[in-house]
Formats: C-alpha cells, sequence, structure tokens
C-alpha cells in the first residue's frame, strides 16, 4: 500500500499524517510527503536561498525517520498559485508514485499557500486517469483514494470527519520528525508568534518543550472520539489521546467499507 500526502511547506506533513504514514512503512508500505514549495520566506534571518536549502535537508531527515520520501518541489514560499504548470508537475508525481490513499488540504485555509496546494490536488485529481494529459507519464488505471487532512476553519463548510485512526503508538516519532524542522519550530514561529524566548537552547529540553507545545494535547482525539469509538470500540477508543482525522474527498474513488481498514490501518 502506497500512502502519498501533498502539502504546501515542508512542515505540513508531519501533525497531519506522521503517524499513519509511519504505519504504512513499519508494515511494508511505501510513503511519500510532498511539499509543493520551498519554504523560501519562513525565516526572520536566513536569505531565501539559504532558507529554501535548509528546509530541504530539514524534510529530507524528518523523512528519514520513518523511512519516507521527503519530496520538496522548487516553488516559492507565500507566491504558490494553482496553475496549470504546477498542476501537471503533481499529475507525473502522482502517477509515477501510484498512491493507493492520497492526502492533501482542504483549499479553505487561512494561508494562500495551503489554499493552493489543496486546490491543485483536486484539480488534478480526475486528470490522473487521463492519458492524453501528461502523457510522458502513463495514466492511474484507477483512481486513488482522496482524502482531506484535518484544519479548524469553519467557512464554507467544516471539516467532517469521515475517519479517525489512532496513533499513541508513533507519537515520539512524530516528535523527532517535527524537531527536524528546527528552522520552523524553534525559530521562525516562535518569531512569528512572539514566543521565541520561550525556546530552550539544550537539544533535549527543546524535545520535551515541543512535545508539550505541539502534542500535548488530545484535542483532536477528543473532538472526535465518536468516530475512534465507531472504529475500535468503546474502551480502546477512551484509551486513544492522539489521533489523525480524515474527510474522504468526492472527487477520488470512493473505498468500499471493507478498504477502510487497508486504507487506514488502526
Amino acid at each position: 500500500m502506497n500512502l502519498m500526502f501533498i502539502g504546501a511547506h515542508p512542515d505540513d506533513a508531519e501533525g497531519r499524517v506522521g503517524g499513519l504514514a509511519a504505519r504504512y512503512v513499519e508494515r511494508g508500505g511505501k510513503a511519500m510527503l510532498v511539499s509543493v514549495t520551498n519554504g523560501n520566506a519562513g525565516h526572520q534571518e536566513m536569505a531565501p536561498d539559504e532558507l529554501a536549502a535548509r528546509r530541504k535537508q530539514e524534510a529530507r531527515r524528518a523523512g528519514q525517520v520513518i523511512g519516507a520520501d521527503y519530496v520538496v518541489l522548487d516553488h516559492a514560499d507565500a507566491r504558490l498559485t494553482p496553475t496549470v504548470e504546477v498542476r501537471e508537475e503533481l499529475i507525473g508525481l502522482i502517477r509515477r508514485f501510484e498512491p493507493d490513499l492520497l492526502v492533501g488540504l482542504r483549499p479553505f485555509d487561512y494561508h494562500a499557500d495551503h489554499r493552493a496546494a489543496g486546490q491543485l490536488v483536486v484539480d488534478a485529481s480526475y486528470l490522473l486517469t487521463v492519458p492524453l494529459i501528461r502523457p510522458d507519464v502513463p495514466a492511474l488505471r484507477q483512481m486513488p483514494v482522496i482524502c482531506y487532512s484535518y484544519d479548524g476553519f469553519r467557512k464554507p463548510y467544516p471539516f467532517q470527519c469521515d475517519v479517525a485512526v489512532g496513533v499513541d503508538e508513533y507519537v515520539e516519532k512524530k516528535l523527532h520528525m517535527l524537531a527536524c524542522h528546527e528552522s520552523q519550530f524553534f525559530e521562525w514561529l516562535p518569531y512569528n508568534g512572539g514566543y521565541l524566548d520561550e525556546v530552550p537552547e539544550d537539544h533535549a529540553e527543546r524535545l520535551a518543550w515541543l512535545r508539550q507545545r505541539r502534542l500535548g494535547s488530545s484535542y483532536i482525539a477528543d473532538k472526535f472520539r465518536d468516530k475512534l469509538v465507531e472504529r475500535y470500540g468503546a474502551a480502546a477508543a477512551q484509551r486513544i489521546q492522539q489521533a489523525e482525522v480524515f474527510e474522504i474527498c468526492e472527487y477520488g474513488r470512493r473505498p468500499r467499507p471493507e478498504e477502510i481498514d487497508l486504507l487506514f490501518p488502526k
């Protein structure tokens, strides 16, 4: 089984699908995490070219934590638009990887890059099976199941959870994936959010700080506890503290009920 995630930035994947991707690889499947931009705008000190090179290396190390390929495309951060050229670049990438499950962002978000990345996946979906589009790469004979990852935005409509996956056993791997993105989680985001003075200098203390800040809440599991109960039963579901949740996109293939545990293994 192959899982592909397409996001806008080199640190978009970890919190959304890091646990599920780790489980895919652990069970003999493949995972590819894609950032459509090179992340070259998000820093308070570094020059864009230097930052892009650094973020690519950070992403590569994050993928190595779980044995996933981490692909960073060379489109400028904060300038992404859903053009035909970028769409066809993604069509080629998706076809070559042949995902069974393709996860993206909803095209409703505060960040223009997130909206564009989500729209690109939606726009590419049907064309994955059209041979005369990108004829240099064989068209897929079967559409992948396409899903949106979680966000909290409510307009034009809120995220609708179709499948919830408990990922408690992958919390440490997710933490170390996040920590690979040093330029973001220990530098730019704290600076941009006004809490840079809270970031510890010591590596172990940084991990503890990041764990509490990014993985210290059971908010997602609590919010979608009913969906966890559907899959795991009441007793097991109550023990789950970390979950990843997905909304099935109507533009992809609709999974049969018996496929859910293959696509979203427990």
